[in-house]
């Protein structure tokens, strides 16, 4: 158990000021639902260390990541924070097990077999393993990328958008699959999208965002 991650800030942003406070416990899954330029993206943003607002504070169990009136702000490396983005930002020209090799804390001589390891846990076989992110279909994409983040062992886990960059065929199935490999992670997990049907069958709870606000927390 990481422990529950906890945010409140305040960001003017281009076309609005984002103002939010919200709380993810250990294992849970939240969804933040909204349009977009709604400051969706942002909150993630804030908590992995990407974007620092000029008033706010983010902490994970006891640790502080960020406390503007205290002077505190950790670099992301620090703060240990999965981010998956939206096109999953998989190295083109590597291999699907050295892209998760890379993420590895693990000495040079351990990290093919361990990367090998871990895209077995996400139904990547060592056939698979040796393709090019280009010769991969959407899901497999979707599930390096994953594997990769997770291969960090992070303490949090925010994914922005995660399923759309899949085609409808693959969509659905990418969901189902995605459910239950976050079903079996102890650690906050905050999932942006803008569908409510994603966000049904992925999170636990969902909290409405517009223009820069919580309006509907459930």
């Amino acid at each position: 158990m990481s422990g529950c991650l906890e945010l409140e800030a305040t960001l003017p942003l281009r076309e609005l000021t984002l103002e939010v406070s919200l709380e993810i416990a250990s294992g849970e899954r939240l969804a933040l639902l909204g349009r977009s330029g709604a400051g969706k993206t942002s909150v993630l943003r804030i908590v992995a260390g990407l974007l620092s607002p000029p008033s706010g504070r983010v902490s994970l169990g006891e640790e502080t990541w960020l406390d503007t009136a205290a002077g505190l702000d950790l670099p992301p490396e620090r703060r240990r924070c999965g981010l998956l983005f939206q096109d999953y930002a998989l190295f083109p020209c590597m291999k699907a097990w050295r892209n998760v090799a890379y993420a590895l804390p693990a000495p040079a001589g351990e990290r093919r077999w361990r990367a090998l390891e871990l895209l077995e846990r996400f139904g990547i076989g060592r056939r698979r393993a040796d393709a090019l992110p280009a010769d991969l279909s959407g899901g497999e994409r979707q599930r390096v990328a994953l594997a990769r983040t997770l291969a960090a062992e992070p303490r949090a886990l925010l994914l922005d958008e995660p399923l759309s960059a899949l085609d409808p065929a693959t969509r659905a199935r990418a969901r189902r699959e995605l459910d239950v490999l976050l079903g079996a992670l102890e650690i906050p997990v905050a999932i942006v999208t803008h569908s409510p049907e994603e966000a049904e069958q992925l999170a636990d709870r969902t909290a409405l965002i517009e223009r820069g606000r919580i309006a509907v927390p459930s």
